[in-house]
């Protein structure tokens, strides 16, 4: 077990954009989206400083910023291109809303993204890279130091398909230097090129990060750590919902509240990591209650511990021993 100093800050690089989005249940225009928005309303509810990094356009309307300030995120990072446009991404989800068709996307400002870490960041103790080119993730990873030079204390990193094809070599050299990589279980199975998700949890820890989570969606998710060749695992149920809205961000607000627990508990060991899994799954499950980030902006920590302690009724295993 390891130990993460305080303060704990929590610093999240990755996308802040507008989302179009249609579901069998509705549709949202240009909603407030991005990894680094629904991360950080999820961290900040644990941790404190928690930072955003990340680039916008001349269109972006300052009451998002002002939204994101007013949940208590360091907006100091967000960097605004006044001659471009924000990142768009508009997509459709089948009626289960585990399958959706990307119908738009248009890269604009984040096509030329080369985030510059401001100094008061620097000495950020819990890093999340969020879904990025792998070259970028390296540049911020060069940039923070932690306190006292030698890094931060937990690097948490994302990715996707699209970069395991175009970029296998940047990733793998992104990966020897994280500590915690957060998957979904198609992007595990083709990392580690088999069909398999123990066999290709294995493979990828064996690339760097010591610790893998692989997200199932509605069946829950994974945590491999340990020894690699007998690892320790746990397995977290999904929460049951009736209704489900929009599923845009689920992800990214499971990574926050991942990273934003183990910020606030201050400790990096197998039970402080089964602890943040629950968290993030419960902050996940009321995100996808409304279209973007609508439930985020008014979730309260109250709101979390009651769905954790659900969590902990609905996977409790009462057995009666036989004599």
């Amino acid at each position: 077990m390891s130990q993460i100093p305080p303060p704990a800050s929590v610093l999240v690089v990755g996308t802040v954009a507008f989302d179009t989005i249609e579901t069998p249940f509705g549709r949202a225009e240009r909603v407030l989206g991005g990894s680094a928005t629904y991360a950080t309303l999820a961290a900040r509810l644990l941790a404190d400083p928690v930072r955003l990094c990340a680039v916008v356009g001349g269109d972006f309307p300052e009451a998002h910023v002002d939204a994101l300030k007013s949940r208590g995120v360091d907006t100091e990072g967000l960097a605004r291109d006044p001659d471009g446009e924000t990142f768009f991404w508009a997509g459709r989800y089948h009626h289960d809303l585990n399958h959706r068709d990307t119908l738009a996307t248009h890269l604009n400002v984040l096509a030329t993204f080369e985030p510059e870490i401001p100094e008061s960041y620097r000495d950020t103790r819990v890093l999340c890279l969020g879904n990025l080119d792998p070259t970028v993730q390296a540049t911020v990873l060069d940039q923070v130091t932690g306190p006292d030079g030698s890094g931060p204390s937990l690097v948490i990193m994302d990715t996707m398909n699209y970069w395991i094809e175009s970029a296998p070599e940047a990733l793998r050299s992104t990966l020897a230097r994280v500590d915690v990589l957060v998957i979904n279980d198609a992007e595990a199975r083709e990392l580690g090129d088999t069909s398999n998700l123990v066999r290709a949890a294995r493979i990828i820890r064996e690339m760097g990060p010591q610790t893998l989570v692989i997200k199932k969606g509605e069946h829950g998710a994974l945590l491999f750590t340990g020894d690699l060749d007998a690892p320790t695992l746990f397995s977290a149920p999904a929460y049951p919902l009736e209704e489900v809205t929009d599923p845009t961000g689920a992800g990214d607000v499971f990574m926050g509240g991942f990273a934003g627990h183990l910020a606030r508990c201050g400790e990096i060991s197998d039970e402080a990591f089964r602890e943040a899994i629950v968290t993030g799954s419960a902050m996940a499950s009321h995100c996808v209650g409304a279209f973007g980030p609508e439930n985020m902006l008014s979730l309260t920590l109250d709101d979390v511990n009651a769905r954790v302690q659900e969590f902990r009724d609905l996977s409790a295993i009462p057995m009666r021993l036989s004599a």
